[in-house]
């Protein structure tokens, strides 16, 4: 047993079945595991380790019957290099400035989540989420945790707009992308894809090999972006291998 390892297994639950948000046709489950207690941060490293995400006070991993398309994935941070469209985005984006912030919900940041989802993802599993929703999906952790706030930058340094917003996990070995949201009208930024190239030279500061991008479903539109960061490294059944 490693010191990352919990000494006390958690207790797992099955969630009844509904439709899959990213594959049409299929039925979607989930097995979850609560966050509590001091060895919250050490069993929210174990499970990130064995393909579960967080939600609040919840690590959660697909089970559904018959279908393994969601695949957890995490970046090598020390072998990324990034392409021609990844340097062209970061100087798309080299008027915001970043600033790392406690897991405190504001008003500024759920009225930008909002604009997100009603131009996103109306109608999606998130689509009806109100103030105190996202203040319980930011403040309920028990695990190392804040939020990065992008902010375009006015003449003479001043921060102006919110632009972007990302809740993240600290890991021993990398930082976990719990949910990220954006300016929908910013398109030409890519700002989605910034905000993972930012937490890949935040993960490179720090020296921590992994960002963790949570799951990637092949065949899946919403899901494509993620196979544009190489070198992956995906978890299989016989472990994590590289993609």
């Amino acid at each position: 047993m490693t010191d990352q390892t919990p000494t006390r297994l958690p207790q797992f639950f099955l969630t009844p079945g509904g439709p899959c948000p990213y594959l049409p046709g299929r039925v979607e489950r989930k097995v979850f595991a609560r966050l509590t207690g001091n060895l919250a941060q050490q069993l929210n490293e174990a499970l990130t380790h064995s393909g579960f995400r967080r939600s609040q006070m919840i690590a959660y991993r697909p089970a559904c019957e018959g279908c393994t398309a969601c695949i957890s994935v995490r970046i090598l941070v020390s072998e990324f290099s990034p392409s021609r469209s990844h340097r062209r985005i970061q100087k798309l984006n080299v008027d915001l400035v970043r600033q790392q912030v406690r897991a405190e919900a504001t008003r500024e940041q759920f009225a930008l989540l909002r604009t997100y989802l009603d131009s996103r993802h109306a109608g999606g599993g998130m689509s009806d989420m109100g103030l105190f929703d996202y203040v319980a999906m930011v403040e309920e952790t028990p695990v190392d945790t804040h939020i990065l706030e992008y902010r375009r930058a006015a003449p003479g340094g001043v921060h102006q707009q919110l632009m972007a917003c990302a809740l993240s996990d600290v890991l021993r070995d990398g930082l976990s992308m719990v949910y990220s949201f954006y300016h929908p009208g910013e398109d030409w930024r890519s700002l989605g894809t910034y905000m993972i190239l930012n937490h890949i030279a935040e993960a490179k500061r720090r020296e921590l090999p992994y960002v963790y991008l949570g799951y990637w479903i092949p065949g899946s539109s919403k899901m494509d972006y993620k196979a544009r960061f190489r070198p992956m490294e995906a978890l299989r059944p016989e472990g994590w291998t590289r993609l």
